[in-house]
């Protein structure tokens, strides 16, 4: 059953609208607390969020719901993804919840639950609490005198994280000597960030650290990677990271500002832990929209690539199911699973900062173990999302482009989630045979499903 609340990363949409009304948030706080709920057991769900300023508007209508079904409330305020889902864990709380629509514009909002191990819910939990929200079968459950839940604020939950994070660092090296620029887009980690930086040695010059309620993501942080390369350019720091809304993922720049997306960092660090022999399957787990040029890079060294669907949730499923510890996303979706258990914008930075200080070279120099495969990407808007396998004439030329490219290339063709659009993607060695085939490809597209 397809969900209808529920996308690739939790309720998003705007703000006050839609699923995302307050009456709605309400419903939502409900239905996930009585799934969550366990028995007579005293039920105890984490709440966080980032710098927008709906989210004090969502958080309280997220408690009140909650609390109406005799479950307790913990809030740890502005703080990023991956840092709730620590604190749900680590205070052994049945869920948590985060607060924030990660990359999009400060007008958006979204809602995203943890079970009590840190991990994000499956399909099947969210299909339940989207059941719950649709029907009546709650509308009479509710508690009353002494049952009703209690709502309380952690107040060092961020000193907690600082903690944390810093511990997945070696404890044998220090930042020191390197200049670093930061930028966290105003959002949830314009405090952890540079302090976590700057207690372990490094000087650090902040960008995007002044959140208003309205500018996070404005102009700066991982889709603006211009920003924190000028600034690296302009202070002649060592390198730059540039941080999301939420700060789960991250995307780096070198010493000269060139950016250094998330399959050369994957690259980097999957070969530092092949040569320590720490990767475990000797595996690495990306999704199909990263480069070929990944697999290359980790087959050099003895390594191979695991691939998933589009979504960090979907490489770290897989990275359980499998026994696999490190994977991600092209987009700056990394997960270190020896160390938490979503993706970690802040601990993703330390693991390739340790590399730079164990190697000591230059952030330009590493990025030269991946060279990514030219890539073409062809967008075609489709009157309806057949299934691709059932229609003939395209299989019959996305085969034979397969053929002509044999071992050398790979074609990806998938719908987006959120247009009524068909993307084919090929790589290969030679960039105009590519560009032939893919165009070749989305005529055939646009005559049966144009």
């Amino acid at each position: 059953m397809e969900k209808q609340l529920f996308g690739t990363d939790g309720v998003r949409g705007v703000a006050n609208v839609g699923p995302l009304a307050v009456e709605n948030v309400l419903k939502l706080g409900r239905a996930a607390a009585h799934v969550f709920k366990e028995g007579n057991k005293r039920t105890r769900i984490v709440i966080g969020k980032d710098t927008r300023i709906s989210g004090y508007m969502i958080e309280n209508a997220l408690a009140a719901g909650i609390c109406s079904m005799g479950c307790d409330v913990l809030l740890v305020g502005p703080l990023p993804t991956p840092g709730i889902a620590f604190i749900t864990s680590s205070m052994r709380a049945d869920a948590g919840v985060v607060i924030s629509a990660s990359h999009n514009p400060f007008e958006d909002n979204g809602i995203k639950f943890f079970c009590s191990q840190g991990f994000k819910l499956p399909d099947e939990v969210e299909r339940k609490i989207e059941e719950l929200v649709f029907s009546s079968k709650i509308d009479n459950l509710r508690s009353t005198g002494g049952e009703v839940g209690k709502a309380a604020r952690i107040d060092d939950a961020r000193g907690r994280y600082i903690v944390f994070i810093k511990h997945s660092f070696p404890n044998d090296l220090t930042l020191k000597g390197l200049k670093i620029v930061v930028d966290c887009a105003h959002g949830a980690a314009y405090k952890v960030a540079p302090e976590v930086l700057s207690e372990l040695g490094a000087e650090v010059v902040t960008v995007g650290a002044n959140p208003n309620g309205t500018n996070i993501n404005d102009g700066v942080g991982s889709l603006h990677p211009e920003v924190v390369a000028a600034a690296v350019v302009e202070h002649q720091a060592d390198l730059g990271l540039a941080l999301d809304g939420d700060a789960d993922r991250v995307i780096f720049v070198d010493e000269f500002g060139e950016v250094v997306d998330g399959d050369k960092i994957m690259a980097i660090c999957g070969r530092r832990m092949l040569t320590e022999k720490r990767l475990a399957r000797e595996t690495l787990v990306a999704t199909v929209m990263s480069n070929m040029g990944l697999e290359v890079s980790l087959r050099q060294m003895g390594g191979k690539v695991v691939r998933t669907s589009v979504g960090d949730r979907y490489v770290v499923e897989e990275m359980r199911r499998g026994g696999y510890n490190f994977g991600g996303e092209q987009s700056g979706h990394m997960i270190f699973l020896d160390h938490n258990t979503t993706g970690d914008g802040m601990i993703s930075a330390l693991q390739l900062l340790a590399i730079v200080q164990r190697e000591q070279k230059s952030l330009a120099e590493l990025a030269k173990v991946m060279v990514p495969l030219p890539q073409v990407l062809v967008n075609v808007r489709v009157r309806e999302k057949r299934e691709v396998a059932a229609v003939a004439e395209i299989s019959r030329a996305v085969r034979m482009a397969e053929e002509k490219l044999g071992a050398d290339g790979r074609i990806l063709v998938r719908y987006s989630g959120t247009e009524p659009v068909l993307r084919v993607m090929l790589e290969g060695d030679n960039k105009q045979e590519i560009t032939t085939m893919a165009d070749e490809i989305a005529e055939v597209i646009r005559r049966t499903l144009g």
